[in-house]
């Protein structure tokens, strides 16, 4: 499909949009995995999306907002590796970035696992430039902290 349809994720409004980001997080992030309850939490404070062309789930987003002034705001942007290279990713991270320029981010950071060349192929096709690299405690792949230039 080519046309990109979105439905927000609200983890208290919508069971099978939760369950769909929580898979594809998953999918996209296997060292840290996320429980329901843990990404209840996480949409308290940020904006979490699931993008879906027609009525299959494609992609998810998480938008985290400046914690003050002059933070910075993150976007996160996944796409499964079968729908990758069809203008979704595209369209998840434009949309999130909208969204955090519009919470006051006047920097915008993104965070990938290490071992996601496609995430971070993209990421430095958008002006990323990578800030730093950490392997959560019991963890072997590091995850790669990326500022917009």
């Amino acid at each position: 499909m080519s046309i990109l349809e979105f439905r927000p994720v609200r983890p208290v409004g919508s069971e099978t949009a939760l369950l769909d980001w929580q898979r594809i997080h998953n999918l996209i992030i296997p060292t840290d995995p996320l429980s329901v309850d843990e990404i209840a939490v996480r949409a308290q404070r940020n904006i979490l999306e699931v993008a879906y062309a027609g009525t299959v789930p494609v992609g998810c987003s998480t938008v985290r907002p400046p914690e003050f002034d002059s933070a910075p705001g993150t976007v996160i942007a996944r796409v499964l590796p079968e729908h990758r290279r069809h203008g979704y990713g595209e369209q998840i991270y434009e949309r999130g970035l909208a969204a955090v320029r519009e919470l006051g981010a006047h920097a915008v950071q993104t965070v990938i696992l290490a071992s996601n060349d496609d995430g971070l192929r993209f990421a430095r096709r958008h002006g990323f430039v990578e800030i730093e690299r950490y392997v959560l405690p019991g963890d072997t792949v590091a995850f790669v902290d990326l500022q917009l230039a």
